[in-house]
Parts: C-alpha cells; sequence; structure tokens
C-alpha cells in the first residue's frame, strides 16, 4: 500500500515548523539589508523564487491559474510580498533592529481580527477585543522603550516602513482570505512572485538603480531566504490555510517575534529595553488573546 504523502507526522509538526522557518525570515533580511539595496535585493529574490516556482509547476505538472486567478494572485503578491518585505526590509535597512521590526509587524493577527468584521462579517468577542488593545498598547511599549523616532533610535522612516509592511500583510491577508481559495497552489505563488519581480524591478529602475554587494553574508542570506522562506515557508503556509481553519494558522504568527528577538540577540547582539520585553509578552498575550475562537454553547435538553 503506497504511503499518504506528505505523511501524517510531517503535517502534525507543520506549524511548529512553520513557526520556526518563518521567524528566521527578519534575520535572513537583516543580513541582506547590510549589503544591498532593498529594492534591488528583492528584485532579485523574487525573480529567483519565481524562476524556482515556475519549474516546480512545469516538472509536477501543476495546474496553472486561469487569468482571473492570476489576476487576482497578482494582487495579493503586491500586497504579501511586494509590500509587506519591501516594507520590513527597508525597516532594517533604515536601522529599526530585526527584531523590532518583528514585533511591529507581527501585530499583523490583531489587525486581521479588528477588520475581519467589516471586510468577512466574522464577529470579534470581547476577549478578542481585549486582545487588539493589549496588543496595541504593548507595541507602544516597544516603541517607547527603544526610543525610536528620538536622536539616538532608529528614524521615523523605518517605523513608517514597518508600519506599510504592517498594512500591507494584512490587507493582503485580507484579500487572499477572501477570494483566493481557488488559487493552484505553485502556479498561484509563481504568479505572485513574478508580478512582485516585475513590480519592485520597475522601482529599481526609476530610482536608477540598487547596489549589492555579493559578499559571503549576502549570498548566504540570499540563499536561505529563497529556498527556505520563499519557497519552502509559503508553501507550508499555503498547505496550512488550506488545511487548518484560518484563526488557527493566524495565531501562529504571535510566536513569531519572541523567537526573532531570540535568534537577533544571538546572531547580531540586538537587545531590548526593559520597557519594549514588557511590551513584547503584551503583545504575545494580546494576539494570544485575539486569537481565541468563542466556543459554542451546550445543547439545550428538554
Amino acid at each position: 500500500m503506497p504511503r499518504k504523502f506528505p505523511p501524517a507526522a510531517f503535517l502534525s509538526a507543520a506549524p511548529l515548523l512553520f513557526v520556526l522557518l518563518w521567524s528566521t525570515g527578519f534575520l535572513g533580511t537583516k543580513g541582506a539589508a547590510r549589503n544591498a539595496d532593498p529594492f534591488a535585493y528583492l528584485t532579485v529574490r523574487f525573480a529567483l523564487a519565481a524562476l524556482l516556482m515556475l519549474a516546480l509547476t512545469a516538472a509536477l505538472r501543476a495546474p496553472w491559474p486561469t487569468r482571473a486567478q492570476a489576476g487576482r494572485a497578482g494582487v495579493t503578491g503586491l500586497l504579501l510580498h511586494a509590500g509587506y518585505l519591501g516594507g520590513v526590509t527597508t525597516a532594517i535597512w533604515l536601522g529599526l533592529p530585526a527584531g523590532v521590526t518583528s514585533v511591529l509587524v507581527g501585530v499583523q493577527p490583531l489587525l486581521t481580527g479588528l477588520l475581519s468584521w467589516p471586510v468577512l462579517g466574522e464577529r470579534v468577542t470581547r476577549p478578542q477585543w481585549a486582545g487588539l488593545l493589549l496588543g496595541f498598547v504593548g507595541v507602544l511599549l516597544v516603541v517607547g522603550g527603544q526610543g525610536i523616532g528620538s536622536p539616538t533610535g532608529a528614524s521615523r522612516p523605518a517605523l513608517l516602513a514597518a508600519a506599510f509592511a504592517l498594512i500591507c500583510t494584512t490587507a493582503g491577508t485580507l484579500y487572499q482570505r477572501r477570494v483566493g481559495g481557488d488559487m493552484p497552489l505553485l502556479g498561484g505563488t509563481a504568479a505572485q512572485y513574478v508580478v512582485s519581480a516585475a513590480a519592485l524591478g520597475a522601482v529599481t529602475l526609476a530610482r536608477g538603480g540598487g547596489v549589492i554587494h555579493w559578499n559571503a553574508e549576502f549570498i548566504v542570506s540570499l540563499t536561505w531566504l529563497v529556498l527556505v522562506l520563499s519557497v519552502g515557508a509559503i508553501l507550508l503556509l499555503m498547505r496550512l490555510l488550506r488545511d487548518l481553519p484560518a484563526a488557527r494558522v493566524n495565531s501562529l504568527f504571535y510566536l513569531v517575534p519572541p523567537l526573532a528577538v531570540l535568534e537577533s540577540w544571538v546572531l547580531y547582539g540586538e537587545r531590548l529595553s526593559a520597557l519594549s520585553l514588557g511590551g513584547l509578552l503584551l503583545c504575545v498575550a494580546g494576539v494570544a488573546l485575539a486569537a481565541r475562537q468563542p466556543t459554542a454553547p451546550p445543547p439545550r435538553t428538554a
């Protein structure tokens, strides 16, 4: 009897694997941003990812998206890849620590939960509202504790870039949940990367090009980000969204900032102040509270 693929053991471990992989993206981005113009680097990253996804789609004879599906996939790509990663990379390039960036964009589940009511018609419960407020206070503490916007802290443009990334990933998540349910996994993801590479390539040319230092740190970072993040983690995320409730998948993101902060401290010596560390804990608690789903009341007995 042929084995089922992927095996059940892999699927049970997939959520934890996704969190571990996703958290390393901020460190890889820091390694790339230290050696290249953010838009030039992302153009190369998305172009390589597009080629890999196109090759996988053809080799596995997976279905290609229709013209309408490709159009919707392009919009998702502009938001989830070009907009989100463009904002994150620019923020880190401008001096915002990778760990802090992960905390700021890590409140995406909170903002998604807040907007799910008017956009998707999903009810927001009182505990979820409390979680949204708690997470917002946590972000304020992280920003204040790191002195962002002060002469000794990261610049306000860096903070605005992180906020832009947060808006894009929230909008992309809502858009994907609303119209992307029928998108072919491989072919649709390839379309996302093709559109993202074209968009950021145009931005790079409009800015007069960008410098890339092809040293060991950049090559290792780029290789990791393309193979592990843009291909492995993204396909894993799409599989999780297909197999698990969206709320459960969304709640996984609250585990990313603590891991990213720890990894940034180990590899780059980034530290959070006591106030920012308290804000990080509030963010985690807020998102965990907001991710809780209401339990159905027990059925009445006659």
